[in-house]
């Protein structure tokens, strides 16, 4: 089979569909560079899971799904991702596909949920406890040395909001091993979405001094100075005083 012919743009499973004779496609969740996502059903246990096919074509799916396996497992603790199961194999049409099962977490996409507030953003008092969720659920994910990598609003789960806010995130992207550098960007990607939620640069000018003593103008020299760290920033939320 030639390298063309292992090209696969989408696997278009259908409610119903039986995937490796234990697993029932319910819905897909969504799609990217890797491969698709879908939630599935264990025909055992009637236990709703998500899976995450591979298109065959990108990179080493192999390497990508062994190493989404083996640090999602690592991180296992880390309740602000998403826990890892199983890795399973199927043939689609006649071309071998990987795919991770995890659990499936009900909930919406933070861009949606922003886009659906009035003036499509978040108050600042909101947008400060969300960042706060994130510092701390990826505070628990530097602790063991790793890193997100690419963190925007198109993959973090809001599960619910309220005085607070549940967060999932997901795709983890793999930028080699870990090292401070790429651990702070996820520092500057949490300020970014926090900037982002409440309204962007058509707000930013009116908003108060302790928002633009966070934001730092979104420049990543004066972030990363201020905040050296996750907890740093976490610390920061947790003892800041309102004028």
């Amino acid at each position: 089979m030639s390298h063309a012919q292992k090209h696969i743009q989408s696997f278009h499973f259908r409610t119903g569909d039986l995937i490796a004779d234990k697993y029932e496609i319910l819905s897909r969740l969504g799609a990217g560079w890797e491969g698709e996502v879908y939630r599935i059903r264990e025909r055992g246990t009637r236990i709703e899971r998500a899976a995450k096919f591979f298109f065959p074509q990108r990179s080493n799916p192999k390497v990508m799904s062994n190493w989404y396996a083996r640090k999602l497992h690592k991180l296992q603790d880390c309740p602000i991702l998403i826990q890892y199961h199983n890795r399973e194999e199927i043939t689609y049409h006649e071309i071998p596909v990987l795919f991770l099962v995890s659990e499936y977490v009900e909930g919406e996409l933070l861009s949606s949920f922003i886009r659906r507030q009035r003036g499509g953003r978040i108050s600042v008092f909101q947008g400060v406890h969300l960042l706060h969720a994130l510092a701390v659920g990826m505070e628990a994910v530097h602790r063991h040395r790793e890193y997100h990598g690419d963190l925007h609003a198109d993959n973090v789960i809001i599960r619910r909001h309220g005085l607070g806010f549940d967060l999932k995130v997901l795709d983890l992207y793999d930028w080699g091993k870990s090292n401070r550098e790429i651990m702070q960007e996820d520092i500057c990607d949490m300020i970014r979405i926090f900037y982002d939620s409440i309204g962007g640069k058509r707000l930013y000018a009116k908003h108060p001094r302790e928002v633009k003593e966070i934001c730092c103008g979104l420049k990543r020299s004066l972030i990363l100075d201020k905040f050296r760290s996750v907890r740093k920033l976490r610390e920061h939320l947790e003892e800041m005083h309102w004028s």
